[in-house]
């Protein structure tokens, strides 16, 4: 059964992935934008102007992200539902927080997948408790960085579990 929070959920977010990344203009991204700097198609109220033409306007990149529910993690949990929109002192926090959650919440998506593989039990409370430590950790940067370093380990290790493809090209 997939975790709910793991799936993004833009109406309780501080449309913090329309502002923390930086991108570059290419071929999935119309114009250049600065990390922590608000889309220049972020509405007011926290909305894409262009939403449902993004592809069609050059944000192909847009079209494609998930923040696997780092963004509604970060504004309701984190920040109790304060934005950077009402203070704008919280833009900073809130975008480094995101980042940082955005990964946890990315090797928690992989957990959880590697939860259908059929482990053993030593397997499944290793897993366990990189789950947990993760989420009890997904708002501090180093702690992140060795956990995933660490389900890194984890995951290359159950390889084992996964089928080959049926074209035998793996």
């Amino acid at each position: 059964m997939a975790d709910p929070s793991l799936r993004a959920d833009c109406a309780r977010c501080a449309a913090l992935c329309c502002v923390a990344f930086a991108f570059d203009k290419s071929d999935l991204f119309a114009a250049d934008k600065a990390a922590a700097e608000p889309c220049r198609h972020l509405t007011p109220c926290g909305r894409c102007a262009i939403h449902r033409s993004r592809a069609e306007r050059g944000y192909g990149g847009c079209v494609g992200y998930d923040c696997q529910g780092a963004g509604q993690w970060v504004t309701q949990v984190l920040f109790a539902g304060r934005s950077w929109r009402d203070d704008a002192a919280l833009l900073e926090p809130m975008t480094v927080a995101f980042i940082t959650a955005q990964r946890a919440h990315a090797a928690l998506q992989l957990l959880e997948t590697a939860r259908r593989l059929p482990l053993s039990k030593a397997e499944r409370r290793r897993l366990a408790a990189l789950d947990a430590a993760l989420r009890a950790a997904r708002s501090s940067p180093g702690q992140i960085a060795a956990l995933i370093r660490e389900a890194r380990v984890l995951l290359r290790g159950l390889r084992r579990h996964v089928p080959a493809p049926a074209d035998g090209t793996g």
